[in-house]
């Protein structure tokens, strides 16, 4: 009935990369595919992303997990509380992204035609790089 959008953006907020589960599916495995193959300096994401395989997954790439830790986790880990804050630029994007219609109500009714409207959606935040309109 629902869907989870897992975004990969890179250090501007744009979107690089994303994967479309169910809603009730889990957040780290399509993490982890989003992060297989790629380098970064960092890995920034929510709570709801915190699991020992997405963090020792993102350690393999040469990155820092910036996820915080669950409440009910044992052993809290520690995490960069002033890199967290740059979050935000994937919340950003995810704001960018709500301003076409079709994709902040679902308006799509299937999954490949939704994808499809993501993937466009996404092109065109990266387009306006490289195209100059007023």
């Amino acid at each position: 009935m629902s869907t989870k959008i897992h975004l990969l953006a890179d250090e501007n907020g744009l979107p690089l990369e994303f994967r479309i589960t169910a809603g009730q599916a889990g957040e780290y495995a399509p993490a982890a595919e989003l992060l297989r193959g790629r380098c970064a300096e960092a890995v920034i994401a929510d709570r709801g992303y915190d699991a020992d395989v997405l963090v020792a997954q993102s350690e393999n790439i040469g990155a820092r997990a910036v996820i915080p830790p669950k409440c009910n986790r044992k052993l809290q880990r520690a995490y960069d509380r002033e890199l967290y804050k740059q979050r935000n630029r994937i919340e950003r994007c995810f704001n960018k992204l709500k301003h076409f219609r079709r994709f902040a109500t679902r308006y799509c009714k299937t999954i490949e035609a939704f994808r499809s409207f993501t993937a466009l959606a996404c092109s065109w935040l990266r387009l306006k790089l490289y195209v100059d309109t007023p």
